[in-house]
């Protein structure tokens, strides 16, 4: 039997935890090594236990996953790797367009990865909520998740569209007759005032909102 060496040990357990990443990101490592913009080989020499990766490498895609550097270097427990078998990506929007489908490359933010056993059914999207008109209810800042349908129940949070100025806004939703009221939990802010149901579109409904407490500025 040949003993490793302790330089084929290391690099065994960092392409063993690559792969989990990988594997748990819903992506293939062809896509990911393009986005970081690493050579595919050099990817692919990482995942084969080939090669080991340089310490700012492995920062990089320490930060790509949002994991510690240690969760790629470092022996793990196979327990600690019992994960979902998929996961589901998610489009985060800064905004919803008017278009059919609703999100289109200038309001697209990316993806954000989930387990489908945490997720609600019908189809989903994040909502980036930049401002504080239903604080403290939803903070700003925050992504909310959002389950498209077109009604909700009186005094749901919903993502409604209004079609004049094409904004997006959160608010509890109310009807009297045909007037929409899309109300606001932070008393700072006015009410919403929709005569005709032409001039407003409701997306979704909120089903609940998750904040970073680090945001990763890396851009692409």
């Amino acid at each position: 039997m040949v003993n490793k060496s302790k330089a084929d040990i290391l690099k065994q357990i960092m392409a063993t935890n690559l792969k989990h990443y990988i594997d748990r990101s819903g992506k293939n490592q062809t896509d990911i090594a393009r986005e970081l913009d690493i050579p595919e080989m050099t990817m692919s020499n990482w995942v084969k236990a080939k090669t080991y990766p340089r310490m700012d490498k492995i920062q990089l895609l320490a930060d790509y996953f949002h994991i510690r550097r240690s969760d790629l270097t470092e022996e793990k427990s196979p327990n600690l790797f019992k994960a979902p078998s998929q996961t589901i990506q998610i489009p985060i929007l800064d905004s919803i367009s008017c278009t059919d489908p609703i999100y289109i490359e200038e309001n697209f933010n990316g993806y954000k990865y989930e387990s489908p056993e945490d997720l609600p059914s019908g189809n989903l999207l994040y909502l980036q909520n930049n401002n504080d008109s239903m604080e403290p209810t939803i903070p700003n800042g925050s992504l909310v998740l959002i389950r498209q349908q077109s009604e909700v129940e009186y005094g749901q949070i919903a993502a409604v569209l209004l079609t004049d100025s094409n904004e997006t806004t959160l608010r509890r939703v109310r009807k009297q007759g045909n007037t929409l009221l899309l109300m606001p939990d932070n008393p700072k802010h006015e009410p919403i005032i929709i005569a005709k149901e032409s001039r407003a579109r409701i997306i979704g409904l909120a089903i609940r909102y998750t904040k970073d407490l680090i945001t990763d500025n890396r851009k692409g």
